[in-house]
This record gives structure tokens, C-alpha cells and sequence, in this order.
């Protein structure tokens, strides 16, 4: 028994220390820049945690994959990956990135041109596993950002309007379109407020009825550039950003003045009263109407209560022998009244 446990097992070689390749290596192209992001790696390529991890090598190539890194075009430095937790949880994921500016002399107006990415992460004696995947770029030159570009709010929504670019003529198989992005000040969310393609018009406007009212939103506008070649999917990127303008939605536009109003007197015994009706009001934040009524040579009055909901009410406090004028305004949820609708008189025999 005791030589039994005393016996030394199989024999294992020493660790290379080799960090394994990154799997996922992602590349954006953004105007006249690439941003590429990949996780860091835990592991060697032995299967034991990675503790000594040295910088990791930026690769590229034009047009043709890359086989291996002998020209880095950037460098990063080493970054350690998270330990393992104390709870015995899997180790969070780390993320690195870099971003890689692009010359005039790598771009180009071929919408076949590629810029081909990989990273080579290595340890700290500067020697690496190999390449990660490799993600693949259009190097075709981008657009620059629209230029004037402004914000005008109202009733209807927000207004963006932008100087065009008139009398750009694509190369073939490549479209470009305009497209405006809303950000509420209090998120990092981007949603796209509208989008629209790049024609001979100079003077381009687009308007947002998709945001919430009594927020804060910034607008920018850049142009998007997809290409299409033949047998292969569609690839688009967007140009660099117009300046950011903001906005603060706050209602101060009233709803629309109703129409139509029309007052019918009806008596059902000693019950006299005045119906009056109107075209409805369709404005979406709309919360009721006011009723006013006068006689002539007097002052208007409101003479409903709470707020009427329906476009109809009837005025039951009436006289014999007078003759009442009435208007009709509309509120919307934040208190914003209408200006007065057209009058509408009738007589109570």
C-alpha cells in the first residue's frame, strides 16, 4: 500500500504558456476608422489559466487574408484576465479593443477593396498561438458627415433638416443613404428617428413624430454606405457623425381648434336644454374640451365642470326668451388649451 501511493503518475511536458487565439474577433468600420473588439483569453493553449499575458499584436492586410502578423499595425497592451470570483462562479469575460486609423492611402473609391483584421495575442516572452479569426472591411472611402445640421421643434414634431450632398454620383454598386440617429440624454441608447436616401435635393428635411414629449434627445445625422457586388451579401457602413444638437421636448403647442360645433335646443316638458356636437378632436394627447357660453354683449364663461371627454354636451341651466352664443376649446394631457372654434348660437323659445 505504501508503494502504492507512493508511485509518481504520468508524466506531464511544461506548459508553452501560449495564450489561446481569440475566436472573436468583431471589426466595425465607422468613416476613416476601425474599431475591433475580442475577448481576452483565460487559457493557455495547454488548458491551464493564463497568468502571464504579454501585449497582443494588431494585424492587417489589403485585399488578401493574412497568414501570418510579421507587419503589426498597432500593438496593445497586456491585459490580465479577471480571476475566478470567490463565489466559485465561471471568470467574468474580459474585453479589449483598438482602433485603427485609416490613411487616405488605404482607402479607395473600388467598392471591391478589402481591409482584412486579425489579432495575435501573445505572452510575456512575445510569443503567440497564432492569429484570432480573421473579419474582413470594405476600404472603399467613406462620406463626410452632412453639414448645417439643425433641429427646429413643434406642434407636429421635431423638424431635422441638413444640407445635402446635391449631385454625388455613387460608383457602381455602391448606395448611399442619410440616417438620423435619437439618443435620450438620461441612456446610451441610439434608435434610428428616419432614414432617407442621398439625392439632388441640397436642402433635406426629416421629421420625428417617434419621440416622447418632456424629454431630452440628442440628434446627429451621417451618411451610410452599402455595397453591393455580385454574388456576395451587402455590406454598409456608416461615415463619421454630424455635430450633436439637443432637444428638449416640452409641449407647449396646443391641440387642434375643434370644428363643426352645431347648438340644437330640445324640450321635453318643463325640461328645456341646448345640445351642442362637434367634429372630434384627433390629436393623440388630447384630454377633453372646455365648453364657454355667452349672451350677447357678455363675456364668455366656461360652464362645464370637469373636463368633457365626448364632443358633445348639453346645457340644461337655459331660459326661456335668450339666446346663447357658444365656442368650444380643446386640452390636451399637459393642460395646453386651443384658441376658441367658430360660434355656434340658438335661441330657447
Amino acid at each position: 500500500m505504501l508503494a502504492d501511493c507512493g508511485s509518481p503518475g504520468i508524466p506531464r511536458p511544461p506548459s508553452l504558456d501560449l495564450p489561446q487565439p481569440a475566436s472573436d474577433l468583431r471589426v466595425m468600420r465607422k468613416g476613416d476608422r476601425a474599431y475591433l473588439a475580442w475577448t481576452v483569453p483565460t487559457e493557455t493553449t495547454d488548458g491551464t489559466t493564463l497568468r502571464h499575458p504579454g501585449a497582443t499584436s494588431i494585424c492587417r492586410s489589403l485585399d488578401v487574408p493574412m497568414k501570418d502578423c510579421a507587419t503589426p499595425v498597432g500593438e496593445v497592451g497586456a491585459t490580465p484576465p479577471t480571476g475566478k470570483p470567490a463565489n466559485g462562479q465561471p471568470a467574468n469575460k474580459v474585453q479589449a479593443g483598438y482602433v485603427d486609423p485609416l490613411s487616405a492611402s488605404i482607402l479607395s473609391g473600388n467598392p471591391e477593396a478589402q481591409l482584412f483584421y486579425s489579432v495575435s495575442i501573445m505572452n510575456k516572452r512575445g510569443r503567440s498561438a497564432g492569429l484570432s479569426n480573421i473579419v474582413s472591411v470594405p476600404a472603399f472611402t467613406s462620406m463626410a458627415p452632412p453639414a448645417d445640421f439643425q433641429a427646429k421643434l413643434s406642434a407636429e414634431g421635431v423638424t431635422l433638416s441638413w444640407e445635402g450632398t446635391a449631385g454625388a454620383t455613387p460608383a457602381q454598386g455602391v448606395e448611399h443613404s442619410y440616417r438620423v440617429y435619437r439618443r435620450e440624454e438620461s441612456t446610451k441608447a441610439d434608435s434610428v428617428a428616419g432614414e432617407m436616401p442621398l439625392g439632388s435635393t441640397s436642402d433635406l428635411r426629416l421629421l420625428d413624430q417617434t419621440f416622447e414629449w418632456e424629454r431630452k434627445y440628442e440628434y446627429r445625422v451621417t451618411v451610410i454606405t452599402r455595397i453591393h457586388l455580385p454574388g456576395k451579401l451587402a455590406t454598409e457602413f456608416e461615415g463619421d457623425d454630424s455635430p450633436v444638437v439637443h432637444v428638449f421636448t416640452h409641449d407647449v403647442f396646443p391641440p387642434t381648434v375643434p370644428s363643426g360645433l352645431q347648438a340644437v335646443f330640445s324640450g321635453v316638458g318643463q325640461q328645456l336644454f341646448i345640445d351642442l356636437i362637434w367634429a372630434p378632436d384627433t390629436d393623440a394627447d388630447l384630454a377633453g374640451y372646455n365648453i364657454y357660453r355667452h349672451e350677447a354683449g357678455g363675456t364668455a364663461a366656461k360652464i362645464n365642470g370637469g373636463m368633457v371627454k365626448p364632443p358633445a354636451f348639453r346645457d340644461s341651466n337655459v331660459v326661456s326668451g335668450h339666446t346663447y352664443v357658444y365656442t368650444v376649446t380643446a386640452v390636451d394631457v399637459r393642460g395646453n388649451e386651443s384658441a376658441a372654434s367658430a360660434e355656434a348660437s340658438e335661441t330657447v323659445p
